[in-house]
Protein backbone atom coordinates (compact mmCIF):
# COMPACT_ATOMS: atom_id res chain seq x y z
CA UNK A 1 0.00 0.00 0.00
CA UNK A 2 1.44 3.31 -1.16
CA UNK A 3 1.65 6.17 1.77
CA UNK A 4 -0.48 9.00 2.22
CA UNK A 5 0.67 12.01 -0.16
CA UNK A 6 0.31 15.28 1.14
CA UNK A 7 2.21 18.47 -0.69
CA UNK A 8 3.94 21.23 1.15
CA UNK A 9 5.64 24.04 0.16
CA UNK A 10 9.47 23.71 -0.47
CA UNK A 11 11.55 26.38 0.52
CA UNK A 12 14.96 27.71 -0.82
CA UNK A 13 18.04 26.54 1.23
CA UNK A 14 20.82 29.16 2.22
CA UNK A 15 23.19 29.63 4.73
CA UNK A 16 21.87 26.33 6.33
CA UNK A 17 18.46 27.98 6.14
CA UNK A 18 15.17 27.32 4.72
CA UNK A 19 14.27 30.32 3.17
CA UNK A 20 10.73 31.68 1.10
CA UNK A 21 11.46 33.58 -2.37
CA UNK A 22 11.89 37.53 -1.60
CA UNK A 23 9.07 37.38 -4.49
CA UNK A 24 6.91 35.72 -2.41
CA UNK A 25 5.55 33.43 -5.39
CA UNK A 26 5.85 29.58 -5.53
CA UNK A 27 6.13 27.34 -8.43
CA UNK A 28 3.14 24.01 -8.60
CA UNK A 29 5.10 20.98 -9.19
CA UNK A 30 2.20 18.40 -10.91
CA UNK A 31 2.30 14.59 -11.08
CA UNK A 32 2.39 13.48 -14.65
CA UNK A 33 0.62 10.35 -14.08
CA UNK A 34 -2.38 12.24 -12.27
CA UNK A 35 -2.01 16.01 -13.54
CA UNK A 36 -4.84 16.65 -11.04
CA UNK A 37 -2.67 16.08 -8.01
CA UNK A 38 0.08 18.77 -6.43
CA UNK A 39 2.99 16.89 -5.58
CA UNK A 40 4.75 20.32 -4.15
CA UNK A 41 5.17 23.93 -4.38
CA UNK A 42 8.85 25.10 -4.92
CA UNK A 43 10.21 28.85 -4.83
CA UNK A 44 9.92 30.88 -7.74
CA UNK A 45 13.22 32.96 -7.01
CA UNK A 46 14.74 36.36 -7.85
CA UNK A 47 17.96 37.94 -8.52
CA UNK A 48 18.26 38.96 -5.03
CA UNK A 49 18.14 35.43 -3.50
CA UNK A 50 20.72 33.72 -6.00
CA UNK A 51 22.56 36.93 -4.85
CA UNK A 52 21.89 35.82 -1.00
CA UNK A 53 22.63 32.32 -2.06
CA UNK A 54 26.30 32.91 -4.08
CA UNK A 55 27.26 35.43 -1.29
CA UNK A 56 26.64 32.06 1.62
CA UNK A 57 28.62 29.67 -0.58
CA UNK A 58 31.66 32.59 -1.28
CA UNK A 59 31.63 33.49 2.14
CA UNK A 60 31.72 29.67 3.66
CA UNK A 61 34.34 28.49 0.56
CA UNK A 62 37.67 29.36 2.81
CA UNK A 63 36.78 27.04 5.56
CA UNK A 64 35.30 24.30 4.04
CA UNK A 65 38.63 24.13 1.98
CA UNK A 66 40.77 24.77 5.27
CA UNK A 67 38.53 21.61 6.64
CA UNK A 68 40.59 18.92 4.81
CA UNK A 69 39.67 16.47 2.20
CA UNK A 70 39.24 13.58 4.76
CA UNK A 71 37.03 15.21 7.01
CA UNK A 72 34.91 16.54 3.72
CA UNK A 73 34.66 12.32 2.83
CA UNK A 74 33.36 11.85 6.48
CA UNK A 75 30.25 14.30 5.99
CA UNK A 76 29.76 13.04 3.18
CA UNK A 77 29.59 9.52 4.54
CA UNK A 78 26.99 10.53 6.96
CA UNK A 79 24.64 11.62 3.95
CA UNK A 80 25.04 8.57 2.30
CA UNK A 81 23.68 7.44 5.63
CA UNK A 82 20.67 9.36 5.81
CA UNK A 83 19.69 9.21 2.44
CA UNK A 84 20.09 5.55 2.31
CA UNK A 85 17.15 5.90 5.58
CA UNK A 86 14.80 8.43 3.59
CA UNK A 87 15.17 6.36 0.27
CA UNK A 88 11.47 5.33 0.24
CA UNK A 89 9.88 8.15 0.64
CA UNK A 90 12.63 10.07 -1.62
CA UNK A 91 11.74 7.21 -4.34
CA UNK A 92 8.44 7.96 -4.32
CA UNK A 93 8.47 11.77 -4.37
CA UNK A 94 10.61 11.23 -7.62
CA UNK A 95 7.75 8.79 -9.07
CA UNK A 96 4.72 11.01 -8.37
CA UNK A 97 6.48 14.27 -9.12
CA UNK A 98 8.44 12.94 -12.99
CA UNK A 99 6.90 9.87 -13.55
CA UNK A 100 9.57 7.12 -13.39
CA UNK A 101 8.25 3.75 -12.11
CA UNK A 102 8.74 3.08 -8.47
CA UNK A 103 11.50 0.09 -8.92
CA UNK A 104 13.40 2.84 -10.62
CA UNK A 105 13.25 5.43 -8.50
CA UNK A 106 14.58 3.56 -5.61
CA UNK A 107 17.52 2.10 -8.23
CA UNK A 108 18.43 5.73 -8.88
CA UNK A 109 17.84 6.54 -5.25
CA UNK A 110 20.35 3.74 -4.17
CA UNK A 111 22.49 4.38 -6.83
CA UNK A 112 22.83 7.94 -5.18
CA UNK A 113 23.80 6.17 -1.84
CA UNK A 114 26.69 4.59 -3.94
CA UNK A 115 27.92 7.79 -5.15
CA UNK A 116 28.18 9.47 -2.17
CA UNK A 117 29.81 6.34 -0.79
CA UNK A 118 32.43 6.80 -3.29
CA UNK A 119 33.28 9.87 -3.18
CA UNK A 120 33.46 9.95 0.96
CA UNK A 121 36.32 7.56 0.14
CA UNK A 122 38.32 9.93 -2.14
CA UNK A 123 38.90 11.44 1.30
CA UNK A 124 41.39 9.27 2.39
CA UNK A 125 42.90 9.10 -1.55
CA UNK A 126 45.63 11.28 -2.59
CA UNK A 127 45.34 14.45 -4.17
CA UNK A 128 48.75 15.39 -5.88
CA UNK A 129 51.96 13.69 -7.01
CA UNK A 130 55.63 14.03 -5.97
CA UNK A 131 57.19 15.28 -9.41
CA UNK A 132 61.33 14.72 -9.81
CA UNK A 133 63.19 17.72 -9.75
CA UNK A 134 66.35 18.58 -11.74
CA UNK A 135 67.47 20.16 -8.78
CA UNK A 136 68.74 17.65 -6.27
CA UNK A 137 68.30 19.52 -3.43
CA UNK A 138 65.12 20.62 -4.39
CA UNK A 139 61.06 19.41 -3.51
CA UNK A 140 58.74 19.14 -6.04
CA UNK A 141 55.23 18.33 -5.88
CA UNK A 142 51.65 18.84 -7.06
CA UNK A 143 48.31 19.79 -4.78
CA UNK A 144 44.59 20.04 -6.04
CA UNK A 145 42.90 23.20 -5.02
CA UNK A 146 39.20 23.40 -5.22
CA UNK A 147 37.92 25.92 -8.13
CA UNK A 148 35.48 28.08 -5.67
CA UNK A 149 32.20 28.49 -5.49
CA UNK A 150 30.48 26.13 -8.42
CA UNK A 151 27.21 26.35 -10.29
CA UNK A 152 25.13 23.40 -10.44
CA UNK A 153 22.35 22.80 -12.88
CA UNK A 154 20.76 19.95 -13.38
CA UNK A 155 17.68 18.17 -15.31
CA UNK A 156 14.75 16.57 -14.09
CA UNK A 157 15.07 13.38 -15.78
CA UNK A 158 17.35 12.02 -12.84
CA UNK A 159 16.72 14.09 -10.42
CA UNK A 160 18.54 11.98 -7.25
CA UNK A 161 21.69 10.63 -9.48
CA UNK A 162 22.53 13.81 -11.76
CA UNK A 163 22.56 16.38 -8.32
CA UNK A 164 24.84 14.14 -6.20
CA UNK A 165 27.08 12.90 -8.81
CA UNK A 166 28.14 16.62 -9.23
CA UNK A 167 27.78 17.62 -5.77
CA UNK A 168 29.51 14.85 -4.00
CA UNK A 169 32.70 15.41 -5.57
CA UNK A 170 32.55 19.31 -6.07
CA UNK A 171 31.84 19.06 -1.93
CA UNK A 172 34.74 16.35 -1.57
CA UNK A 173 37.78 18.38 -3.91
CA UNK A 174 36.86 21.55 -1.50
CA UNK A 175 34.13 23.37 -3.33
CA UNK A 176 30.84 25.06 -2.32
CA UNK A 177 27.75 24.84 -4.33
CA UNK A 178 25.18 26.88 -5.12
CA UNK A 179 22.17 24.34 -6.63
CA UNK A 180 19.73 25.04 -9.02
CA UNK A 181 17.73 21.91 -10.04
CA UNK A 182 14.69 22.13 -12.90
CA UNK A 183 11.48 23.14 -11.55
CA UNK A 184 9.60 19.45 -12.75
CA UNK A 185 12.46 17.83 -10.33
CA UNK A 186 12.75 20.38 -7.91
CA UNK A 187 10.64 18.43 -4.97
CA UNK A 188 12.71 15.95 -5.08
CA UNK A 189 15.83 17.90 -5.18
CA UNK A 190 14.60 19.91 -2.31
CA UNK A 191 14.73 16.28 0.40
CA UNK A 192 18.16 15.29 -1.25
CA UNK A 193 19.23 18.59 -0.12
CA UNK A 194 17.54 17.97 3.40
CA UNK A 195 19.61 14.67 3.67
CA UNK A 196 22.78 16.97 3.38
CA UNK A 197 21.55 19.79 5.56
CA UNK A 198 20.39 16.62 8.35
CA UNK A 199 23.83 15.27 8.13
CA UNK A 200 25.64 18.22 9.14
CA UNK A 201 26.85 20.19 6.41
CA UNK A 202 28.44 23.44 7.12
CA UNK A 203 26.80 26.90 6.94
CA UNK A 204 26.79 28.37 3.22
CA UNK A 205 28.91 25.09 1.57
CA UNK A 206 25.52 23.73 -0.21
CA UNK A 207 22.70 26.15 -1.23
CA UNK A 208 19.89 25.69 -3.12
CA UNK A 209 17.83 27.67 -5.37
CA UNK A 210 14.63 26.89 -7.78
CA UNK A 211 12.84 29.24 -10.29
CA UNK A 212 13.38 29.72 -13.51
CA UNK A 213 16.20 28.48 -15.61
CA UNK A 214 15.81 31.55 -17.67
CA UNK A 215 16.33 34.10 -14.72
CA UNK A 216 17.88 32.07 -12.37
CA UNK A 217 19.98 30.10 -14.50
CA UNK A 218 20.99 33.30 -16.74
CA UNK A 219 21.41 35.21 -13.62
CA UNK A 220 24.02 31.96 -12.13
CA UNK A 221 26.37 31.48 -14.91
CA UNK A 222 26.68 36.08 -15.21
CA UNK A 223 27.40 36.47 -11.37
CA UNK A 224 30.92 37.24 -10.38
CA UNK A 225 31.41 35.69 -7.68
CA UNK A 226 31.07 32.56 -9.80
CA UNK A 227 34.20 30.06 -10.40
CA UNK A 228 33.14 27.46 -12.06
CA UNK A 229 29.53 25.73 -13.73
CA UNK A 230 28.45 22.41 -14.35
CA UNK A 231 25.49 21.82 -16.27
CA UNK A 232 23.23 18.83 -17.88
CA UNK A 233 20.36 19.36 -20.42
CA UNK A 234 19.79 20.64 -23.62
CA UNK A 235 21.80 21.71 -26.31
CA UNK A 236 20.82 25.24 -26.59
CA UNK A 237 20.77 26.14 -23.23
CA UNK A 238 24.19 24.33 -22.47
CA UNK A 239 25.61 26.54 -26.16
CA UNK A 240 24.65 29.67 -24.19
CA UNK A 241 26.10 28.54 -20.78
CA UNK A 242 29.56 27.82 -22.69
CA UNK A 243 29.50 30.82 -24.66
CA UNK A 244 29.15 32.71 -21.22
CA UNK A 245 31.35 31.33 -19.19
CA UNK A 246 34.42 31.11 -22.22
CA UNK A 247 33.80 34.93 -21.92
CA UNK A 248 34.39 35.08 -18.40
CA UNK A 249 37.13 32.94 -18.56
CA UNK A 250 35.52 30.19 -15.55
CA UNK A 251 35.60 26.41 -15.70
CA UNK A 252 32.63 24.94 -17.38
CA UNK A 253 31.58 21.34 -18.20
CA UNK A 254 28.56 20.45 -20.03
CA UNK A 255 26.42 17.25 -20.84
CA UNK A 256 23.90 18.03 -24.01
CA UNK A 257 22.34 15.07 -24.63
CA UNK A 258 22.50 12.35 -27.59
CA UNK A 259 21.15 10.40 -30.49
CA UNK A 260 22.65 7.10 -29.42
CA UNK A 261 22.88 4.54 -31.96
CA UNK A 262 22.47 0.47 -31.54
CA UNK A 263 24.03 -1.41 -34.26
CA UNK A 264 23.15 -4.88 -34.35
CA UNK A 265 25.02 -7.39 -36.52
CA UNK A 266 23.97 -10.59 -38.60
CA UNK A 267 25.68 -12.89 -36.28
CA UNK A 268 24.24 -10.99 -32.71
CA UNK A 269 22.37 -13.12 -30.43
CA UNK A 270 19.24 -11.11 -31.78
CA UNK A 271 16.78 -11.97 -28.25
CA UNK A 272 19.18 -10.41 -26.64
CA UNK A 273 19.26 -7.13 -28.75
CA UNK A 274 15.78 -6.96 -28.91
CA UNK A 275 15.75 -6.94 -24.97
CA UNK A 276 18.00 -4.28 -25.02
CA UNK A 277 16.93 -2.23 -27.03
CA UNK A 278 13.31 -1.91 -25.60
CA UNK A 279 14.96 -1.70 -22.30
CA UNK A 280 17.61 1.26 -23.62
CA UNK A 281 14.77 2.42 -26.02
CA UNK A 282 11.75 2.68 -23.51
CA UNK A 283 12.36 2.50 -19.72
CA UNK A 284 12.03 5.91 -18.53
CA UNK A 285 9.50 6.50 -21.01
CA UNK A 286 12.99 7.12 -22.94
CA UNK A 287 14.05 10.30 -21.22
CA UNK A 288 17.19 9.61 -20.66
CA UNK A 289 20.14 10.97 -22.67
CA UNK A 290 21.60 7.54 -23.25
CA UNK A 291 18.56 6.11 -24.82
CA UNK A 292 18.40 3.70 -27.48
CA UNK A 293 17.11 5.98 -30.21
CA UNK A 294 18.67 4.49 -33.52
CA UNK A 295 18.72 0.61 -34.17
CA UNK A 296 21.07 0.09 -37.55
CA UNK A 297 20.30 -3.45 -38.48
CA UNK A 298 22.50 -5.88 -40.73
CA UNK A 299 20.21 -6.41 -43.58
CA UNK A 300 20.51 -10.26 -43.01
CA UNK A 301 18.71 -9.91 -40.05
CA UNK A 302 16.84 -7.01 -40.21
CA UNK A 303 12.98 -8.77 -40.51
CA UNK A 304 13.80 -11.05 -38.12
CA UNK A 305 14.71 -8.50 -35.44
CA UNK A 306 12.20 -6.34 -36.88
CA UNK A 307 9.38 -8.74 -35.97
CA UNK A 308 10.72 -9.52 -32.66
CA UNK A 309 11.37 -6.19 -31.26
CA UNK A 310 7.06 -5.38 -32.14
CA UNK A 311 5.78 -8.38 -30.80
CA UNK A 312 7.79 -7.74 -27.37
CA UNK A 313 7.31 -4.15 -27.08
CA UNK A 314 3.68 -5.16 -27.42
CA UNK A 315 3.86 -6.80 -23.71
CA UNK A 316 5.14 -3.32 -22.03
CA UNK A 317 2.41 -2.30 -20.07
CA UNK A 318 2.08 1.27 -19.32
CA UNK A 319 0.35 3.28 -16.37
CA UNK A 320 1.06 5.39 -13.21
CA UNK A 321 4.73 4.01 -11.73
CA UNK A 322 3.69 3.80 -8.11
CA UNK A 323 1.13 0.35 -9.18
CA UNK A 324 3.20 -3.02 -8.99
CA UNK A 325 3.70 -4.72 -13.04
CA UNK A 326 3.83 -1.47 -14.17
CA UNK A 327 7.16 -1.68 -16.70
CA UNK A 328 6.78 2.17 -18.09
CA UNK A 329 5.41 5.75 -16.49
CA UNK A 330 4.32 8.80 -18.20
CA UNK A 331 5.96 11.86 -19.91
CA UNK A 332 7.27 13.75 -16.92
CA UNK A 333 5.44 16.97 -18.07
CA UNK A 334 2.85 18.62 -20.16
CA UNK A 335 5.76 20.15 -22.31
CA UNK A 336 7.55 17.05 -22.72
CA UNK A 337 4.34 15.25 -23.76
CA UNK A 338 3.42 17.71 -26.28
CA UNK A 339 7.42 17.65 -28.03
CA UNK A 340 7.16 13.50 -28.34
CA UNK A 341 3.92 13.84 -30.03
CA UNK A 342 5.52 16.65 -32.09
CA UNK A 343 8.24 14.33 -33.79
CA UNK A 344 5.82 11.74 -34.02
CA UNK A 345 3.80 13.35 -36.30
CA UNK A 346 7.15 15.08 -37.95
CA UNK A 347 8.36 11.68 -38.51
CA UNK A 348 4.90 10.31 -40.30
CA UNK A 349 4.88 13.56 -42.67
CA UNK A 350 8.63 13.32 -43.28
CA UNK A 351 7.54 9.94 -44.91
CA UNK A 352 8.86 7.38 -42.01
CA UNK A 353 6.88 4.09 -41.76
CA UNK A 354 5.51 3.74 -37.86
CA UNK A 355 5.23 0.31 -37.31
CA UNK A 356 3.39 0.52 -33.51
CA UNK A 357 2.78 2.50 -31.10
CA UNK A 358 2.89 6.29 -30.80
CA UNK A 359 -0.63 6.98 -29.92
CA UNK A 360 -1.98 9.11 -27.04
CA UNK A 361 -3.41 6.76 -24.49
CA UNK A 362 -7.18 6.76 -23.76
CA UNK A 363 -8.91 5.03 -20.92
CA UNK A 364 -10.17 5.48 -17.10
CA UNK A 365 -6.62 4.82 -16.21
CA UNK A 366 -4.77 7.40 -18.67
CA UNK A 367 -7.27 10.20 -18.67
CA UNK A 368 -5.26 12.34 -16.32
CA UNK A 369 -1.56 11.43 -17.35
CA UNK A 370 0.57 12.26 -20.09
CA UNK A 371 0.86 8.79 -21.63
CA UNK A 372 2.16 7.61 -25.09
CA UNK A 373 2.59 4.40 -25.96
CA UNK A 374 6.36 3.12 -27.40
CA UNK A 375 6.54 4.25 -30.89
CA UNK A 376 8.64 2.41 -33.31
CA UNK A 377 9.87 3.71 -36.81
CA UNK A 378 10.96 2.29 -39.95
CA UNK A 379 13.07 4.92 -41.97
CA UNK A 380 14.62 4.64 -45.41
CA UNK A 381 17.01 7.31 -44.99
CA UNK A 382 18.98 8.55 -41.71
CA UNK A 383 18.41 12.09 -42.44
CA UNK A 384 14.91 12.66 -41.40
CA UNK A 385 14.44 14.54 -37.57
CA UNK A 386 13.34 11.61 -36.02
CA UNK A 387 16.97 9.69 -36.78
CA UNK A 388 18.77 13.23 -36.09
CA UNK A 389 17.03 15.02 -33.19
CA UNK A 390 17.29 14.32 -29.68
CA UNK A 391 13.30 13.46 -29.30
CA UNK A 392 13.37 12.13 -25.26
CA UNK A 393 10.52 9.87 -25.63
CA UNK A 394 10.00 6.39 -26.24
CA UNK A 395 10.52 6.80 -30.01
CA UNK A 396 13.08 4.42 -31.74
CA UNK A 397 14.06 4.50 -35.77
CA UNK A 398 14.96 0.99 -36.95
CA UNK A 399 17.67 1.93 -40.17
CA UNK A 400 18.92 -1.02 -42.48
CA UNK A 401 22.57 -1.36 -42.94
CA UNK A 402 24.26 -3.69 -45.84
CA UNK A 403 26.97 -4.43 -43.42
CA UNK A 404 28.89 -3.66 -40.77
CA UNK A 405 30.46 -0.36 -42.06
CA UNK A 406 27.53 1.11 -43.73
CA UNK A 407 26.14 0.75 -40.11
CA UNK A 408 28.84 2.60 -38.35
CA UNK A 409 29.18 5.33 -40.64
CA UNK A 410 24.97 5.76 -40.28
CA UNK A 411 25.95 5.57 -36.73
CA UNK A 412 28.51 8.59 -36.90
CA UNK A 413 26.09 10.39 -39.40
CA UNK A 414 24.95 12.61 -36.07
CA UNK A 415 26.31 15.99 -34.65
CA UNK A 416 25.85 14.41 -30.98
CA UNK A 417 28.25 11.64 -29.70
CA UNK A 418 27.36 10.70 -26.56
CA UNK A 419 26.68 6.63 -26.30
CA UNK A 420 26.55 3.78 -28.50
CA UNK A 421 26.11 0.07 -28.89
CA UNK A 422 27.11 -3.15 -30.66
CA UNK A 423 25.28 -6.65 -30.55
CA UNK A 424 27.81 -8.70 -32.26
CA UNK A 425 29.60 -12.37 -31.50
CA UNK A 426 32.06 -11.42 -33.78
CA UNK A 427 35.18 -10.20 -32.06
CA UNK A 428 36.76 -8.26 -35.13
CA UNK A 429 33.38 -6.17 -35.46
CA UNK A 430 33.30 -5.28 -32.01
CA UNK A 431 37.37 -3.98 -32.31
CA UNK A 432 36.56 -2.01 -35.25
CA UNK A 433 33.31 -0.74 -33.70
CA UNK A 434 35.19 0.20 -30.69
CA UNK A 435 37.71 2.19 -32.91
CA UNK A 436 35.55 3.57 -35.58
CA UNK A 437 32.56 4.88 -33.46
CA UNK A 438 32.55 8.55 -32.27
CA UNK A 439 31.16 8.51 -28.99
CA UNK A 440 32.41 8.77 -25.11
CA UNK A 441 30.09 5.64 -23.83
CA UNK A 442 31.10 2.62 -25.86
CA UNK A 443 29.16 -0.85 -24.97
CA UNK A 444 29.01 -3.88 -26.68
CA UNK A 445 26.05 -6.32 -26.05
CA UNK A 446 24.88 -4.53 -23.58
CA UNK A 447 21.92 -1.40 -24.35
CA UNK A 448 23.50 1.94 -24.86
CA UNK A 449 22.05 3.52 -21.64
CA UNK A 450 23.78 2.42 -18.81
CA UNK A 451 26.14 4.53 -16.90
CA UNK A 452 28.67 2.76 -13.79
CA UNK A 453 29.57 5.44 -11.36
CA UNK A 454 33.13 4.54 -10.80
CA UNK A 455 34.13 5.27 -14.96
CA UNK A 456 34.11 8.36 -16.42
CA UNK A 457 31.24 9.74 -18.33
CA UNK A 458 30.45 12.16 -21.48
CA UNK A 459 30.52 12.68 -25.04
CA UNK A 460 31.72 13.90 -27.40
CA UNK A 461 30.81 16.07 -30.77
CA UNK A 462 27.88 18.14 -29.74
CA UNK A 463 27.42 16.23 -26.61
CA UNK A 464 29.87 17.04 -24.36
CA UNK A 465 31.87 20.24 -23.81
CA UNK A 466 34.90 17.72 -23.81
CA UNK A 467 35.16 17.13 -20.28
CA UNK A 468 34.13 13.99 -18.42
CA UNK A 469 31.82 13.47 -15.33
CA UNK A 470 32.00 10.48 -12.52
CA UNK A 471 34.53 8.40 -10.93
CA UNK A 472 38.64 10.19 -10.93
CA UNK A 473 37.56 11.96 -13.81
CA UNK A 474 35.67 13.98 -11.97
CA UNK A 475 39.17 15.43 -10.09
CA UNK A 476 39.96 17.26 -13.30
CA UNK A 477 37.16 19.59 -13.55
CA UNK A 478 36.45 20.62 -9.93
CA UNK A 479 40.26 21.11 -8.74
CA UNK A 480 43.09 22.96 -10.66
CA UNK A 481 46.93 22.29 -10.02
CA UNK A 482 49.23 23.93 -8.64
CA UNK A 483 52.78 23.19 -8.66
CA UNK A 484 55.26 23.65 -5.75
CA UNK A 485 59.05 23.69 -5.90
CA UNK A 486 60.33 23.60 -2.62
CA UNK A 487 64.38 24.13 -1.68
CA UNK A 488 65.69 24.96 1.91
CA UNK A 489 67.48 28.26 2.68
Amino acid sequence: MQTVFKEKTYKNFIDNEWVESLSQKVIKSINPANKEEVVGYVQNSTKDDLDNAMNAAHQAKKAWRKLGQAARGQLLFKVANVLEENLNDIAETMTREMGKTLPEAKGETARGVAILRYYAGEGMRKEGDVIPSSDKDALMFTKRTPLGVVGVITPWNFPVAIPIWKIAPALVYGNTIVLKPASEGAVTAAKVVECFAKAGLPKGVLNLITGSGSVIGQELIEHPLLNGITFTGSETVGKNISKAASERGIKFQMEMGGKNPVIVTKDANIDLAVEAVISGGFRSSGQKCTASSRVIIEEAVYEDFKEKLIQETKKITIGNGLHEGIWMGPCASESQFNTVKEYIEKGKAEGASLLLGGEELKGEEYENGYYISPAIFEIATPHLAIAQEEIFGPVIALIKAANLEEAIEIANNTKYGLSASIFTSNINALLEFIDEIEAGLVRINAESAGVELQSPFGGMKASSSGSREQGEAAKEFFTAIKTIFIKGS
